[in-house]
């Protein structure tokens, strides 16, 4: 739609506001409404938002040592740029106008800490190089007959799934709560967010959705917005969704594997298939997943970013734990689809359902193209049991060990900078230390009589 249409749209509809949203550091959408007026001036000069969205965590407390921004600085308004190319209708709020913005340094140049602008901007290095990628991520998410209010009443504990029991692909768990499995369907297709599949998952109340494919920055939009989406089309039906990486340790976790390929710049071709080759890997492909394996347990909490990610990442639950990969195999970290040439793509199974998918996204775009760039020697496939195969390496146990890792490593510097580094890895340093210092119910339970 052109810039036209859209300013008459926002125009001729009947609401006098316009909702805006900018994602923060856990992929939490942070936004307002603005007035028609207030839009169109914004459209035209940008307008201001407090940076504190990058400056406080997934709980309104904000950071204490980081040089973004802070008390030292007083938390001022950033220059935001809405996107004019994001724009919806949201279908369960009478099709109001939705845009995503970003915020700025300056009106010349980009947040080194905004997730969305450092996708952008791997995004323009991959294209420098002749590609185009085309990315999807799925999702797996608990639901639960609650609202807000009755979870926080019972202490998200003891909470009412949808369905009980173990019951995945279940064609009857599907329609037990039709209305809810249909309204995912067809309001996400109407908000722009078109699904190639959805299904229930093992565990009770487990739903999975597959986001279609596209280019990467829309494909990151839309995995954000999915999840938004879910959370806003339960709020009506009385459900509560979570993503959590792992809300039960006796229950699967919940994956957010992101699909991946290259294209050239006509999107003709998927330079990951090469149909002279024994597996019909290329040679792009196979030096674009050697750097995935060679940078991961570098920029792991891109990947991980949360205390609760990492309980996920254990022998024998549906996630990876080594550094492997394999073509069709679900033990590994990196599963290898060869479907053709429209269908062969990497996907990358450490990913949980909790990220945000811009910084997930950057992580595997840029990696891989570190991979291609300096030619990366790709290791030999897993056979078999890929919790077995530790020839390579097993990913760090924790979201500390993994947050100095990439604090130390001059590999994440060179992809994502040194501003972003230093911010990004300062919050995941202060999201372990506020665990840290929480006294948990499994210490209770296992210390309050015995010790």
């Amino acid at each position: 739609m052109k810039q036209e249409e859209i300013l008459d749209y926002v125009d001729r509809h009947p609401s006098s506001r316009v909702k805006l949203a900018i994602t923060d550091i856990d992929g939490v959408l942070r936004g307002k409404y603005i007035s028609k007026e207030k839009f169109i001036s914004a459209i035209k000069s940008n307008f201001g938002f407090c940076n504190v969205v990058f400056g406080w965590d997934s709980a309104d407390v904000v950071y204490d040592q980081t040089a973004y921004t802070g008390w030292q600085s007083g938390y001022p308004d950033a220059p935001t740029k809405i996107d004019i190319d994001t724009f919806r209708k949201i279908p369960w709020e009478n099709h109001t106008p939705f845009f995503l913005c970003d915020l700025a340094n300056d009106e010349n140049h980009a947040n080194e800490v905004c997730p969305r602008s450092l996708l952008k901007k791997i995004t323009v290095r991959a294209e420098q190089l002749g590609y185009k990628p085309k990315f999807s991520q799925e999702f797996e998410w608990f639901n639960f007959e609650e609202t807000p209010h009755s979870a926080h009443q019972k202490q998200y504990s003891g909470l009412k799934p949808i369905s009980p029991g173990m019951f995945g692909y279940s064609i009857l768990r599907s329609t037990l709560r039709n209305d809810f499995f249909s309204a995912i369907y067809d309001q996400l297709k109407e908000f722009d967010i078109p699904l190639e599949g959805l299904h229930t998952e093992t565990g009770p109340g487990v739903y999975e959705g597959a986001i279609a494919y596209s280019d990467i920055v829309e494909a990151a939009d839309r995995a954000t917005l999915f999840k938004t989406g879910i959370k806003e089309i339960g709020y009506k039906l009385g459900i509560l969704a979570t993503f959590m990486a792992k809300i039960d340790e006796n229950l699967p976790g919940c994956g957010g594997h992101i699909h991946q390929s290259l294209w050239n710049q006509d999107e003709s071709e998927n330079l990951f298939y090469d149909d002279q080759s024994s597996n019909h890997m290329s040679d792009t492909f196979n030096h674009y997943l050697a750097g995935q394996l060679y940078c991961l347990p570098q920029i792991l909490p891109m990947i991980a970013p949360n205390i609760n990610s990492f309980k996920r990442l254990v022998e024998g639950a549906w996630a990876p734990t080594t550094l492997t990969w394999d073509i069709d195999n679900r033990t590994v970290a990196f599963r290898v689809l060869l479907s053709g040439n429209k269908a062969c793509r990497l996907e990358t199974r450490v990913v949980g359902s909790d990220v945000n998918p811009y910084l997930a996204m950057s992580a595997c775009l840029a990696s891989g193209l570190y991979g291609i760039q300096q030619k990366l020697t790709l290791q030999s496939p897993t056979k078999g049991n890929g919790y077995r195969d530790i020839r390579h390496g097993i990913l760090p146990g924790n979201l500390w060990q993994a947050s100095q890792l990439m604090k130390n490593s001059s590999v994440a510097r060179e992809l994502f900078g040194d501003a972003f580094v230093d911010h990004f890895v300062s919050t995941r340093e202060w999201e372990w230390k506020q665990h840290a210092k929480a006294v948990t119910d499994w210490e209770r339970r296992r210390y309050f009589e015995i010790i």
